[in-house]
């Protein structure tokens, strides 16, 4: 697995695991559930229970990809790449899905899958 991909892997996990912070830890904040266009508190007090299991897939998505990288390192590599391109590859779908919910979605679909693709591209081709 090249350098780089585990570059761009390893920064698409540390963004999940900013999701994970802010659907999970910091979401009852107005600066925060504003972010994922909510208009008021009772709005994200409705949606925080979801909002809390989203970031904890996210959280569990980086480290899987995470451990991936590690395992590339520590002579597993096989094992190691498998994880990567899987918890890449979840990230991508999942950014898929986001946008193709709603338009208005493309910029945070870009966020969450540009670096997973990168990724899964310099393992593949």
């Amino acid at each position: 697995m090249s350098p780089l991909a585990q570059v761009f892997a390893v920064i698409a996990a540390l963004i999940h695991v900013l999701f994970f912070v802010m659907e999970s830890i910091v979401f009852s904040r107005p600066k925060v559930w504003k972010r994922f266009g909510l208009k008021s508190q009772a709005d994200a007090d409705v949606v925080k229970p979801m909002a809390l299991n989203q970031g904890f897939y996210n959280l569990f998505l980086a480290v899987g990809v995470l451990v991936g990288v590690v395992l590339v390192h520590t002579g597993a590599v096989a094992s190691g790449v498998a994880a990567v391109v899987f918890g890449c590859g979840c990230m991508l779908l999942a950014a898929l899905v986001l946008v193709s919910s709603n338009r208005k979605f493309l910029k945070a679909s870009i966020v969450q899958g540009a670096l997973p693709a990168l990724a899964i591209s310099l393992v593949v081709f």
